[in-house]
């Protein structure tokens, strides 16, 4: 698999190389089959959350009660990468944290 990319809301092109879908899908394993949806929430997110360490959190809803969380940084105004990805359905958790996008 080559690098596939998706453009954030700051414009900034983001990496989700297959190292990473491997060590996604490792420790994720009901992500298998949902490559395409993770770029999709980078480019056209629900919501963008920050993270405590500079990493931002794309969040979609995905079904019911399901929401698909993608964690990435920006590491330049040109460049960052997907940190990892999960289903979850508790949104709560990830919606107390600061709201970067839409204000």
């Amino acid at each position: 698999m080559e690098v596939e990319k998706a453009i954030s809301k700051n414009g900034v092109a983001i990496r989700l190389t297959a190292e990473r879908w491997l060590h996604i899908t490792e420790e994720h394993s009901e992500m298998a089959g949902s490559f395409f949806e993770v770029l999709e929430a980078v480019q056209n997110p629900d919501a963008i959350y920050e993270g405590k360490s500079g990493e931002l959190l794309a969040t979609k809803a995905m079904a019911a009660e399901m929401y698909l969380v993608v964690v990435y940084k920006e590491t330049s105004k040109e460049d960052g990468f997907v940190i990892t990805a999960f289903f979850t359905s508790k949104i709560k958790q990830v919606q107390r944290r600061s709201k970067l996008w839409p204000l």
